[in-house]
């Protein structure tokens, strides 16, 4: 579930191991790129954790990340 906080979209996914995190990545980078709207993201080991604002609108949520959040919820 993405929650909003200090003015982001936030998630952390939790997969089984490292590959399967790392696969993950490697669809929202794609996704990223397809939207030109890029993540801030951390990953350790299965963890990948997630934070959506648009940097060109002052670093707030915009419809764009709620977008790319959406889209990155249909890759699980």
């Amino acid at each position: 579930m993405w929650k909003e906080t200090n003015q982001q979209l936030y998630r952390a996914f939790e997969f089984k191991n490292f590959a399967e995190a790392f696969a993950f990545m490697t669809k929202v980078a794609l996704l990223a790129e397809k939207l030109d709207h890029h993540p801030d993201w951390r990953n350790v080991y299965n963890k990948v954790e997630i934070s959506l604002s648009t940097h060109d609108a002052g670093n707030v949520i915009t419809n764009k990340d709620r977008e790319m959040a959406k889209a990155i919820d249909q890759l699980l």
